[in-house]
């Protein structure tokens, strides 16, 4: 093994994960905080977003944000923070023999920010959310849409930025409340990989965190099951393309099944030779990309197929993306394509360990929720699929009932579109057949 993984727990209770990888030459520095959109309500949704913004303002040891950029990029870095449904994290590269001043800014920031200029920093999201809606400020992002569905009256529906209405809210006292709340030392997780070495991290991370409060990691509420599909929900949007998304409902990482579905979609969407491109793409001329993913949280999972196409040619691609994931259902893959599949994916995680940002999400990231298993070991789960495993896992989660299809774009095609859900050739997970519900 290439790199050496280390987990310590300082007094404070902050977790400090180190990967020693001594034969690169670059280090990174990230820090993970269990807070995200999931963690909010109706009332103060985006407000993990808005102190994400907001560290960036400055700290009590760096009021001016000019040297406090300055300082780290003056060493290889260049500060960096990010916010998701369940977690945020604030990363920077380094060259690995200036750690400390990155750890520094990074500790000053995220124990002793400003919390300044909300008012400046409340006009910049409410740019960057126009992305998400159209000029009616109706929502056209199809991870919004199909998350609101999947999770009814739940956290996870939440956007990530929240609405207009909220953000336009938020006050400082959310804010403060939000930060003191989430930003305790069991709630987060210091990782430093590259050329670092282990004794230094440590002797960094306590003193740069000195200032951080103790407090335990935030809980969740378990995300709903939604009732039997096919779903449908179409958003009128005049653009020159239909977008859609192909949602099914699956399992977390560290579940049983999980290795049966990094096979799927690696046959599914890994280059040009795997199904959906070479089907939807190369053979027919329907689209011009389409992509597959897993998207997972700690208690739940999510497969999805994105796509975009003129409208007249939208239901074709669902269509032909349906036709691809029956086969599957229908029939065990062959022994030379799994084989493919599985190459790659040890193939892949092996290129992982050349990079600081990779090892950092996969050991420290991972950290947040549970512990985190090593590469040989996820690459031995896969291999050990049988190619009637992965049929039966595509039985499982490639069902009628677990089928939501979110689409925006123009109305023509519309009907063709709705037909071809509602029709959707997959395997029933019930006696009978559902029709299909559609959402306006």
């Amino acid at each position: 093994m290439s790199f050496k993984p280390f987990r310590d727990v300082l007094p404070s209770g902050l977790r400090v994960v180190t990967v020693e990888t001594p034969h690169l030459h670059t280090a990174l520095l990230a820090v993970y905080v269990r807070t995200g959109s999931r963690h909010e309500t109706v009332a103060n949704n985006g407000v993990s977003h808005f102190l994400e913004h907001l560290f960036f303002r400055g700290s009590d040891g760096w009021p001016d944000t000019v040297k406090m950029n300055a300082a780290v990029e003056e060493v290889g870095g260049n500060l960096n923070g990010a916010t998701t449904r369940d977690h945020g994290y604030y990363y920077t590269p380094l060259h690995p023999s200036h750690l400390r001043v990155g750890m520094d800014v990074i500790g000053d920031m995220l124990t002793r920010p400003r919390l300044t200029d909300m008012e400046v920093e409340r006009q910049i999201i409410l740019e960057e959310m126009l992305d998400e809606v159209d000029d009616k400020g109706r929502d056209i992002d199809l991870d919004n849409l199909s998350k609101r569905i999947l999770f009814p009256e739940h956290p996870l529906a939440l956007k990530i930025a929240g609405t207009r209405e909220s953000v336009q809210a938020l006050t400082h006292e959310q804010v403060r409340e939000h930060f003191a709340r989430h930003y305790v030392a069991g709630n987060m997780v210091v990782t430093a990989a590259g050329r670092v070495r282990h004794s230094e991290v440590l002797a960094l991370a306590e003193r740069a965190f000195a200032h951080l409060p103790r407090g335990v990691a935030s809980s969740e509420a378990p995300p709903p099951v939604i009732g039997p599909g096919p779903h449908f929900h179409f958003v009128l949007h005049d653009e020159s393309q239909t977008e859609f998304k192909l949602t099914f409902r699956a399992v977390p990482e560290q579940h049983e099944d999980y290795p049966a579905l990094q096979i799927l979609r690696r046959l599914l969407d890994d280059g040009l030779s795997s199904r959906l491109p070479f089907e939807i793409v190369e053979k027919r001329g329907l689209a011009y990309s389409v992509h597959a993913g897993l998207d997972t949280y700690h208690d739940t999972g999510l497969f999805e197929i994105e796509a975009a196409s003129a409208p007249e040619k939208a239901s074709q691609v669902v269509a032909e993306s349906l036709r691809v994931l029956a086969a599957l259902c229908d029939e065990e893959v062959g022994a030379e394509e799994l084989n493919r599949a599985k190459r790659r994916h040890r193939m892949l995680l092996e290129f992982s360990q050349d990079s600081p940002g990779e090892l950092a999400g996969w050991f420290g990231g991972t950290e947040l929720f549970r512990t985190p298993e090593t590469f040989s070991h996820r690459a031995d789960l896969v291999d050990r699929q049988t190619a009637a495993q992965v049929r039966d896992a595509a039985r499982r989660y490639f069902t009628r009932e677990n089928l939501l299809v979110v689409a925006v774009g123009q109305k023509k095609g519309l009907k063709a579109l709705e037909k071809v859900v509602a029709e959707a050739g997959l395997p029933s997970s019930a006696p009978s057949a559902v029709s299909a519900g559609r959402h306006g």
